[in-house]
């Protein structure tokens, strides 16, 4: 057997993620290798540290990337908060609210379930009425940007009720950090985490995370050991956090990859969170008025949409597979297929972090529109007007 080098063909991802990466995020990648404990790396670590504060607004200290995806940026908030016994309160509405759940079992934790259809976001009133028929719960956990219907919930709301009831709030925020408003600090949040491969347009393999005073105070003060070596927070913040100056050894950190996450930093630095928010917002509604032209809906109500991932309903009839096949084949585009009760019934097409842009939402929507006509199940013609007049409006010209 023969092997060859790998190379892959050049895609437009818009998908749920991973995203497209910005070619500086892809060109810091390729930088010389130093140590994990290297004095300049270290000061590297220090600079992503404040870049992470300021994409999650937040002062807290322990604000660090885990080596690892942004399911392990979920399993260090539910491996460090969650003790065996702890009644957590765990908002479904998706796939994502799952999974917390799941979390929270193998931890040893007692999870009192809030279920929402999927596509609508967490109800306050259930979560209230929650809390008080379970005044011992110790934690609410809930998805900011359901990644698998693109509703979005009301963190500020939702915390503070956690609040309230002297709860920590636990968010997923992997497809909301970069996208749309999110502040950390002023919304009360304790601990969050999110991934790489998202709005913030790096490779996958990171988890931003972030925990409040009060976050930490839970882990320093735990009757148990955390469940997880590589995970446990108390370790890690040796590396990230130090003692004196000092930094202690606890992994090889993966070097170059954190080159990439502190470029696509810079980079949201760089343009601005507010600016971020709006160009997301101005191609959504570009990408909304084409799909809107051709006839079709989203999942999701306005009210409670995001603009970076967006659920399409697929028209009746029409092969939902035989359509991503030709986009992928014939326009090397990539969209998402649905999941769980919507798997064949929805596209999920991102519009995330360098994606995000006039050129990505102008050849998706004319290749899903030929696509579609040649089924017989749109007419032509109607896409591009619709998505060009947004862009041609001056008041939105100045938001991208």
């Amino acid at each position: 057997m023969t092997f060859r080098s790998f190379f892959p063909p050049v895609r437009t991802l818009m998908g749920p993620g991973p995203s497209d990466v910005n070619p500086r995020v892809l060109a810091a990648m390729s930088r010389p290798i130093v140590g994990h404990m290297d004095p300049v790396f270290i000061a590297m670590m220090d600079d992503m540290k404040g870049l992470l504060q300021y994409a999650f607004q937040t002062r807290n200290a322990l604000t660090l990337p885990v080596s690892a995806p942004g399911s392990a940026g979920m399993e260090t908030c539910f491996a460090n908060l969650v003790e065996p016994g702890d009644k957590v309160i765990v908002c479904i509405n998706g796939v994502f609210g799952g999974r917390m759940k799941e979390n929270v079992e193998r931890y040893g934790g007692i999870p009192v379930t809030v279920e929402d259809d999927w596509g609508q976001p967490v109800s306050l009133q259930k979560v209230e009425d929650a809390l008080k028929d379970n005044p011992d719960a110790r934690i609410l956990a809930f998805v900011h940007a359901e990644t698998s219907t693109g509703a979005c919930s009301d963190v500020k709301a939702l915390c503070e009720l956690a609040r309230r009831h002297d709860c920590l709030s636990i968010v997923d925020a992997v497809t909301s950090l970069g996208g749309i408003p999110l502040q950390v600090d002023d919304w009360g949040v304790d601990a969050i985490y999110s991934g790489s491969q998202k709005c913030l347009s790096c490779t996958p393999g990171l988890a931003p995370v972030s925990f409040s005073e009060r976050a930490v105070a839970r882990i320093r003060g735990r009757k148990t050991p955390v469940q997880s070596w590589f995970l446990d927070l108390n370790l890690v913040m040796g590396y990230w956090v130090g003692s004196d100056g000092k930094r202690a050894y606890h992994h090889t950190a993966p070097v170059n990859a954190l080159y990439a996450l502190h470029e696509a930093l810079v980079i949201l630095h760089e343009e601005g969170l507010e600016a971020s928010w709006a160009r997301h917002r101005r191609h959504h509604d570009a990408l909304r008025a084409g799909i809107e032209a051709m006839g079709m809906s989203f999942l999701v109500d306005e009210a409670h949409r995001l603009p970076q991932l967006n659920a399409v309903m697929v028209p009746q009839g029409v092969d939902e597979v035989a359509v991503r096949k030709a986009l992928l084949e014939r326009y090397s585009l990539e969209i998402g297929a649905g999941l769980g009760p919507y798997a064949g019934r929805i596209w999920r097409i991102g519009l995330m972090g360098h994606a995000a842009n006039e050129r990505n939402v102008l050849l998706c929507l004319g290749g899903l529109e030929t696509v579609l006509a040649e089924m017989g199940a749109v007419t032509p013609g109607e896409a591009l007007p619709a998505a060009r007049a947004v862009y041609s409006e001056p008041a939105r010209a100045k938001a991208a």
